[in-house]
């Protein structure tokens, strides 16, 4: 076997591994809802995500109520792609992006972590949305 080959086969594995490896929002979903050890409600997300609790935001301020469209940081004044995953096709496809975000926005928005059901909750809700 030529020295070229192999360098391009172990390259054609890698990419066939990475792509075996690719998270998809329900997986990420099932995920959170073991964890939970209840189903996701969907509504419960919704409202989750509509809703202030006690803080300066919610979800929506910058997402949008139905977040199918590009929303605004409150803040920063930043475009935020559309957040349900029918609308942009690389929302919740890397579990690790998916619970650093969460880390961040739960403590925006409750003062505190998300639970997995709260997590679950609001990802079957974003999930439902189709166009």
């Amino acid at each position: 076997m030529s020295k070229f080959r192999i360098p391009a086969l172990v390259l054609m594995l890698g990419w066939s591994v990475n792509s075996a490896l690719a998270e998809t929002p329900q997986a990420i979903l099932q995920s959170y809802s073991a964890q939970a050890g209840s189903p996701a409600v969907p509504q419960r997300g919704r409202e989750l995500f509509t809703t202030r609790h006690g803080r300066e935001w919610s979800c929506s301020t910058c997402h949008g109520a139905i977040p199918i469209q590009p929303g605004k940081h409150a803040a920063t004044g930043k475009t935020i792609s559309p957040l349900a995953p029918a609308f942009e096709a690389r929302r919740f496809s890397d579990a690790a992006r998916v619970e650093k975000w969460f880390g961040r926005n739960c403590n925006d928005v409750l003062g505190r972590p998300c639970s997995a059901s709260e997590k679950a909750d609001v990802m079957s809700w974003l999930i439902s949305l189709k166009p």
